[in-house]
């Protein structure tokens, strides 16, 4: 076994000298042609944003806050795996591991560990392959299938037996492979679940006609960060590795579209929570082996084998892809569904109360 170490986020002033000065040397480009988001991230609000990173945001207290959690380092399959784990000190605790996706990082569970740990859950957020602190792979095959084998070794190595996983994005498409391997994983909970329509839909309901529609946006104007992602990481990997307004803007957009924010992801999250999750892309120059997940994986969101084990749903409304319950059911042994009254695609990140009441509610009844 690999020995677990501590680890403690420490960047280098250089670091953050060099950030702010790529920062005053921005070459813009010149505004877009219409009054809203429809074109991108719209060049007022990134100016204001980015003058806000190098004038007013505050890394070393957002690095001491984030270090007030228990950082780790351990070694898999020859790649380093950077993980939060947060232990509840209860007799009864049950171990509960939970996963981000893209454009996320361990940022988004910053509301809710503390509040799953005193509900006796020890928590534990690896940070994915080439993200975060993480190490980067060198060669292709850290997709999907083998993160999930990885994610069960790291729980062995952590002494659990027997676990709960939970996700979104990627981190969904990461758990489904946990449950359906088996093994210590004895329930899991998502927050995206994959489903898709049972055939040809003769006469849909409200709640598929609503899926179609949301389907139909993403693919015609949501998905072109995944169509180049899938295909060419490493060319998109050299702007956004290169320019620190390029990776803001990369991410930030998807605040704005992905969000429940009535059209201003500050409504849900402030501006040094977005700048948090940036720094973790931007610190660790990850943009393109972060890409590259979608190049692995990214057909792994189509079908796949059924998953036995009892499965949770949380169902925000305004999630990028909304599946109904009957389109995931085949997919899924689906003991739990919650349609949330509010609340988007990062859902620990936008509405921590009702993601850590449903969490928890799923796994006390699989402890």
């Amino acid at each position: 076994m690999a020995p677990i170490k501590p680890f403690r986020i420490a960047i280098p002033d250089a670091d953050l000298d060099d950030l702010k000065s790529r920062l005053a040397r921005t070459r813009w480009p010149e505004a877009e042609c219409v009054d809203d988001w429809s074109q991108g991230i719209p060049l007022a609000y990134t100016q204001r944003l980015a003058d806000y990173w190098a004038s007013e945001y505050d890394w070393r207290a957002r690095e001491e806050a984030l270090n007030r959690f228990d950082h780790y380092t351990t070694e898999i399959d020859g790649l380093d795996i950077h993980f939060i784990h947060q232990q509840s000190g209860r007799e009864d605790t049950f171990p509960l591991l939970i996963t981000h996706g893209w454009p996320g990082s361990i940022v988004e569970f910053h509301k809710v560990i503390e509040p799953l740990t005193e509900r006796g859950f020890d928590v534990v957020c690896p940070s994915l392959p080439g993200y975060g602190f993480s190490g980067r792979p060198t060669r292709t095959g850290w997709g999907i299938e083998k993160i999930a084998t990885a994610w069960d070794t790291l729980m062995g190595e952590l002494g659990y037996e027997r676990f709960g996983a939970q996700g979104g994005d990627w981190g969904a498409a990461v758990t489904t492979q946990i449950g359906r391997n088996g093994g210590r994983c004895v329930a899991i909970h998502l927050n995206m679940p994959l489903g898709f329509p049972p055939g040809e839909l003769k006469d849909p309901t409200d709640a598929e006609k609503a899926a179609l529609e949301r389907a139909e946006y993403y693919q015609k104007w949501d998905s072109g960060y995944s169509k180049q992602q899938s295909t060419r990481p490493q060319t998109v990997g050299y702007g956004l590795v290169d320019s620190p307004v390029g990776q803001l803007a990369w991410i930030v957009e998807k605040f704005w579209s992905w969000t429940d924010s009535d059209g201003d992801p500050e409504n849900v999250l402030t501006k040094d929570e977005m700048l948090d999750n940036v720094m973790l892309y931007w610190l660790t120059a990850s943009g393109a082996s972060s890409a590259r997940l979608y190049w692995e994986s990214f057909n792994a969101f189509g079908g796949f084998d059924r998953v036995e084990v009892p499965t949770g749903v949380a169902a925000f409304p305004r999630e990028i892809l909304k599946a109904p319950r009957n389109w995931c059911e085949a997919g899924y042994n689906i003991t739990h569904w919650t349609d949330m009254p509010r609340g988007g695609h990062f859902a620990a990140f936008e509405q921590p109360e009702l993601f850590v009441d449903d969490v928890a509610k799923f796994f006390d009844g699989v402890r």
